[in-house]
Protein backbone atom coordinates (compact mmCIF):
# COMPACT_ATOMS: atom_id res chain seq x y z
CA UNK A 1 0.00 0.00 0.00
CA UNK A 2 2.88 2.36 0.44
CA UNK A 3 4.28 1.71 -2.59
CA UNK A 4 0.88 2.55 -4.43
CA UNK A 5 1.13 5.64 -2.58
CA UNK A 6 4.74 6.55 -2.88
CA UNK A 7 4.13 5.53 -7.11
CA UNK A 8 0.82 8.13 -6.98
CA UNK A 9 2.57 10.58 -5.34
CA UNK A 10 5.60 10.49 -8.11
CA UNK A 11 3.25 10.88 -10.69
CA UNK A 12 1.85 13.66 -8.99
CA UNK A 13 4.77 15.07 -8.76
CA UNK A 14 5.44 14.34 -12.10
CA UNK A 15 2.35 15.61 -13.67
CA UNK A 16 2.46 19.38 -11.51
CA UNK A 17 6.14 19.59 -11.35
CA UNK A 18 7.93 17.62 -14.00
CA UNK A 19 8.42 20.40 -16.74
CA UNK A 20 9.71 23.12 -14.05
CA UNK A 21 11.89 20.29 -13.00
CA UNK A 22 13.17 19.70 -16.60
CA UNK A 23 13.58 23.52 -16.72
CA UNK A 24 15.89 23.76 -13.79
CA UNK A 25 17.76 20.98 -14.40
CA UNK A 26 18.60 22.11 -17.91
CA UNK A 27 18.96 25.64 -16.15
CA UNK A 28 21.95 24.45 -14.36
CA UNK A 29 23.70 22.37 -16.57
CA UNK A 30 23.56 25.84 -19.18
CA UNK A 31 25.05 27.76 -16.67
CA UNK A 32 27.92 24.94 -15.49
CA UNK A 33 28.59 24.46 -19.64
CA UNK A 34 28.83 28.18 -20.02
CA UNK A 35 30.89 28.58 -17.09
CA UNK A 36 33.35 26.06 -17.90
CA UNK A 37 33.37 27.59 -22.07
CA UNK A 38 34.24 30.93 -20.83
CA UNK A 39 36.60 29.87 -18.60
CA UNK A 40 38.36 27.96 -21.15
CA UNK A 41 37.67 30.79 -23.90
CA UNK A 42 39.09 33.60 -21.89
CA UNK A 43 42.48 31.15 -20.73
CA UNK A 44 43.16 31.37 -24.65
CA UNK A 45 42.81 34.61 -25.07
CA UNK A 46 45.03 35.25 -22.03
CA UNK A 47 47.10 32.35 -22.80
CA UNK A 48 47.50 31.13 -19.72
CA UNK A 49 48.52 28.03 -20.67
CA UNK A 50 51.47 27.39 -23.28
CA UNK A 51 51.91 23.82 -24.06
CA UNK A 52 52.46 22.54 -27.42
CA UNK A 53 49.40 21.13 -28.93
CA UNK A 54 46.93 22.13 -25.76
CA UNK A 55 45.35 25.14 -27.37
CA UNK A 56 44.02 22.97 -30.32
CA UNK A 57 42.66 20.63 -27.60
CA UNK A 58 41.21 23.68 -25.31
CA UNK A 59 39.71 24.94 -28.66
CA UNK A 60 37.89 21.71 -29.12
CA UNK A 61 36.58 21.84 -25.76
CA UNK A 62 35.50 25.41 -25.87
CA UNK A 63 33.55 24.78 -28.91
CA UNK A 64 31.59 21.71 -27.64
CA UNK A 65 30.94 22.82 -24.17
CA UNK A 66 29.30 26.75 -25.92
CA UNK A 67 27.26 24.33 -28.32
CA UNK A 68 26.26 22.04 -25.86
CA UNK A 69 25.37 25.05 -23.70
CA UNK A 70 23.24 26.55 -26.36
CA UNK A 71 21.07 23.59 -26.24
CA UNK A 72 20.49 23.46 -22.81
CA UNK A 73 19.68 27.21 -22.94
CA UNK A 74 16.75 26.54 -25.39
CA UNK A 75 15.89 22.84 -23.50
CA UNK A 76 15.63 25.71 -20.39
CA UNK A 77 13.23 27.54 -21.94
CA UNK A 78 11.24 25.26 -23.96
CA UNK A 79 10.47 22.86 -21.09
CA UNK A 80 9.09 25.80 -19.07
CA UNK A 81 6.37 25.94 -21.72
CA UNK A 82 4.70 23.06 -20.14
CA UNK A 83 4.39 24.03 -16.80
CA UNK A 84 1.37 24.73 -15.55
CA UNK A 85 2.21 26.79 -12.93
CA UNK A 86 3.79 29.33 -14.99
CA UNK A 87 2.27 28.78 -17.94
CA UNK A 88 4.32 31.63 -19.58
CA UNK A 89 3.71 31.01 -23.09
CA UNK A 90 6.14 31.52 -26.39
CA UNK A 91 6.31 35.30 -25.74
CA UNK A 92 7.06 34.64 -22.21
CA UNK A 93 10.19 32.30 -22.48
CA UNK A 94 11.33 34.68 -25.59
CA UNK A 95 10.44 38.34 -25.20
CA UNK A 96 12.49 40.22 -22.01
CA UNK A 97 9.39 41.30 -19.78
CA UNK A 98 6.69 39.73 -20.94
CA UNK A 99 6.78 36.95 -18.34
CA UNK A 100 4.48 38.02 -15.36
CA UNK A 101 6.86 36.43 -12.87
CA UNK A 102 9.94 37.99 -11.57
CA UNK A 103 10.03 39.75 -15.00
CA UNK A 104 13.26 41.54 -14.58
CA UNK A 105 15.06 37.93 -13.70
CA UNK A 106 13.16 36.35 -16.25
CA UNK A 107 14.03 39.19 -18.68
CA UNK A 108 18.07 38.54 -17.72
CA UNK A 109 18.18 35.36 -18.70
CA UNK A 110 16.66 35.49 -21.63
CA UNK A 111 18.72 38.02 -22.78
CA UNK A 112 22.08 36.09 -22.06
CA UNK A 113 20.26 33.34 -24.37
CA UNK A 114 19.98 35.84 -27.17
CA UNK A 115 23.93 36.82 -26.46
CA UNK A 116 25.14 33.43 -25.67
CA UNK A 117 23.15 32.19 -29.68
CA UNK A 118 24.55 35.29 -30.86
CA UNK A 119 28.04 35.25 -29.92
CA UNK A 120 28.47 31.59 -30.14
CA UNK A 121 27.35 30.97 -33.46
CA UNK A 122 29.11 33.81 -35.03
CA UNK A 123 32.18 31.82 -34.49
CA UNK A 124 30.83 29.87 -37.80
CA UNK A 125 30.70 33.17 -39.69
CA UNK A 126 34.08 34.83 -38.78
CA UNK A 127 34.99 34.23 -42.16
CA UNK A 128 32.32 36.53 -43.35
CA UNK A 129 32.46 39.19 -40.59
CA UNK A 130 35.91 39.59 -40.68
CA UNK A 131 38.52 38.21 -37.70
CA UNK A 132 39.64 41.22 -36.55
CA UNK A 133 35.73 42.03 -35.97
CA UNK A 134 35.23 38.86 -34.76
CA UNK A 135 37.55 38.83 -31.90
CA UNK A 136 36.28 42.32 -31.17
CA UNK A 137 32.31 40.96 -30.36
CA UNK A 138 33.54 37.91 -29.19
CA UNK A 139 35.01 39.59 -26.33
CA UNK A 140 31.78 39.95 -24.74
CA UNK A 141 31.18 36.61 -23.72
CA UNK A 142 32.09 36.90 -20.28
CA UNK A 143 28.47 38.96 -20.41
CA UNK A 144 26.96 36.11 -21.15
CA UNK A 145 28.53 34.09 -17.91
CA UNK A 146 27.18 37.00 -15.77
CA UNK A 147 24.29 37.55 -17.11
CA UNK A 148 23.35 33.80 -16.81
CA UNK A 149 24.41 34.18 -12.55
CA UNK A 150 22.39 37.08 -12.07
CA UNK A 151 19.33 35.46 -13.80
CA UNK A 152 20.19 32.25 -11.59
CA UNK A 153 20.73 34.10 -8.40
CA UNK A 154 17.55 36.04 -8.93
CA UNK A 155 15.09 33.95 -10.76
CA UNK A 156 16.59 30.41 -9.84
CA UNK A 157 15.18 28.41 -6.70
CA UNK A 158 19.01 26.89 -5.89
CA UNK A 159 20.47 30.03 -5.48
CA UNK A 160 20.19 29.69 -1.49
CA UNK A 161 21.44 25.99 -1.90
CA UNK A 162 24.93 25.05 -0.41
CA UNK A 163 25.78 23.09 -3.60
CA UNK A 164 25.10 26.05 -5.61
CA UNK A 165 26.75 28.97 -3.83
CA UNK A 166 30.49 26.52 -3.34
CA UNK A 167 29.87 26.27 -7.03
CA UNK A 168 29.84 29.73 -7.69
CA UNK A 169 32.43 30.61 -4.66
CA UNK A 170 34.77 28.29 -6.94
CA UNK A 171 34.26 29.33 -10.29
CA UNK A 172 33.65 32.91 -10.32
CA UNK A 173 37.09 34.11 -8.91
CA UNK A 174 38.57 31.94 -11.43
CA UNK A 175 36.44 34.04 -14.39
CA UNK A 176 37.14 37.03 -12.88
CA UNK A 177 41.08 36.64 -12.32
CA UNK A 178 41.12 35.61 -16.26
CA UNK A 179 38.80 38.52 -17.32
CA UNK A 180 41.22 41.20 -15.23
CA UNK A 181 44.17 39.17 -16.56
CA UNK A 182 43.03 38.99 -20.00
CA UNK A 183 42.33 42.92 -19.64
CA UNK A 184 45.80 43.97 -18.47
CA UNK A 185 47.05 41.75 -20.51
CA UNK A 186 45.50 43.01 -24.01
CA UNK A 187 46.19 46.91 -22.41
CA UNK A 188 49.82 46.01 -21.99
CA UNK A 189 50.22 44.89 -25.76
CA UNK A 190 48.42 47.83 -27.25
CA UNK A 191 50.93 50.00 -24.98
CA UNK A 192 53.77 48.08 -26.61
CA UNK A 193 52.68 48.25 -29.60
CA UNK A 194 52.31 52.09 -29.65
CA UNK A 195 55.84 52.17 -27.81
CA UNK A 196 57.62 50.82 -31.31
CA UNK A 197 55.30 52.98 -33.20
CA UNK A 198 56.99 55.94 -32.13
CA UNK A 199 60.36 54.73 -31.05
CA UNK A 200 62.83 55.97 -33.78
CA UNK A 201 62.46 54.91 -37.42
CA UNK A 202 58.71 53.30 -36.15
CA UNK A 203 55.46 53.68 -38.61
CA UNK A 204 54.50 56.59 -37.19
CA UNK A 205 57.84 58.89 -37.32
CA UNK A 206 58.06 57.28 -41.11
CA UNK A 207 54.14 58.89 -42.01
CA UNK A 208 55.69 62.52 -40.52
CA UNK A 209 56.43 65.08 -43.62
CA UNK A 210 54.26 63.36 -46.20
CA UNK A 211 56.42 60.44 -45.56
CA UNK A 212 59.57 61.48 -45.51
CA UNK A 213 61.88 60.55 -42.94
CA UNK A 214 64.66 63.54 -41.87
CA UNK A 215 67.80 64.14 -43.54
CA UNK A 216 70.29 62.39 -41.02
CA UNK A 217 67.68 59.14 -40.54
CA UNK A 218 66.80 59.23 -44.39
CA UNK A 219 70.95 59.10 -44.35
CA UNK A 220 71.16 56.30 -42.76
CA UNK A 221 68.23 54.07 -44.46
CA UNK A 222 69.56 54.81 -48.02
CA UNK A 223 70.51 52.49 -50.05
CA UNK A 224 74.17 51.55 -50.76
CA UNK A 225 74.35 52.41 -54.47
CA UNK A 226 77.65 52.35 -56.40
CA UNK A 227 78.43 55.51 -57.95
CA UNK A 228 78.53 55.64 -61.85
CA UNK A 229 81.66 56.88 -63.49
CA UNK A 230 81.79 59.71 -65.55
CA UNK A 231 82.46 57.15 -68.96
CA UNK A 232 78.95 55.34 -67.80
CA UNK A 233 77.11 58.36 -67.39
CA UNK A 234 77.93 59.50 -71.00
Amino acid sequence: MSAAVAASSLSTTLQTHGWWLASRASGLVALVLVTISVGIGLAMAGKVMRRPGLSRKLLAVHEHTALAGLVAIAVHGITLLGDPWLHPGVAGVTVPFAMGYRPLAVALGIAGGYAAALLGLSYYLRKRIGARLWRKAHRATVLVYVLGLAHAFTAGTDATTVWFRWWVLMTAPVIAGLFIHRVLSGATKKAKATTAQRAPGGARERRRGGGELPPARRREHAPHIRPIPATEEA
